[in-house]
């Protein structure tokens, strides 16, 4: 049944959205690299590798460069426009590809690169992967203001790997354990309205249930979540 709205609102999405998408793509050829889109291999549905879409935001060789993989606040390898792409979500538009072909779904764990997808114990990788990732989720709405949190901590790789990342791991766990319809729908509204009200903190609200922060990070989640 989820498959079924997935194809429905993703190819709604496409063909509604793409008075947006298209000029997108024009000014992303004529700026920058000249790069539109950027594909990275992710790891999806029984932890196999897929090719995610999104627009392109940073310069071509980004995770070779910094702090390679995860994204802080300000970082200097975001291009222009891509600043006001990640800023607006606009960016992650183009993985509406690949829920209409089946690699991800509208809800789902954030389908991660295999370094930060490794960062999980086994047993939660093998829970994890047994859904389709998805572009929201319950991590992806605890975390949407992940670049603020980062740069409140001192070593920010070490504070990802050992904090962020194990806590992501829980609450993706939690959501592929508990998967329905019900709660598709519920973190579908809630979403959307964090999209228009980033300020409003409703995600511990609407999902009582979920695993508690650490500690360490319970003020900085509070703060910007």
């Amino acid at each position: 049944m989820q498959r079924f709205f997935d194809i429905i609102f993703s190819g709604l999405a496409l063909l509604v959205l793409s008075p947006l998408l298209l000029p997108v793509m024009l000014i992303l050829r004529l700026t920058g690299e000249g790069e539109v889109f950027f594909i990275q291999k992710r790891v999806g549905l029984g932890g196999k590798e897929f090719g995610i879409y999104k627009f392109a935001t940073m310069l071509k060789n980004s995770p070779s460069i910094g702090a390679g993989t995860v994204t802080v606040r300000d970082d200097p390898r975001i291009l222009p426009f891509g600043k006001f792409l990640r800023k607006t979500k606009i960016n992650e538009l183009p993985q509406l590809i690949n829920i209409f072909v089946g690699d991800m779904s509208v809800v789902g764990p954030r389908p991660l690169v295999r370094k930060g997808f490794d960062a999980y114990d086994d047993a939660t990788k093998a829970i994890v992967s047994s859904v389709r990732p998805g572009l929201s989720g319950v991590g992806s709405l605890v975390f949407r203001n992940e670049e603020e949190i980062l740069h409140n901590v001192t070593d920010q790789m070490d504070f990802y790997y050992k904090v962020v990342a194990k806590y992501k791991g829980k609450l993706e766990e939690w959501y592929s354990k508990n998967a329905s319809i019900p709660l598709y729908f519920k973190v579908i509204i809630l979403t959307a309205l964090l999209v228009f009200r980033p300020d409003i903190k409703l995600v511990y609200q609407w999902l009582p249930n979920l695993p508690p922060p650490p500690q360490d990070l319970e003020k900085l989640l509070y703060e910007h979540s």
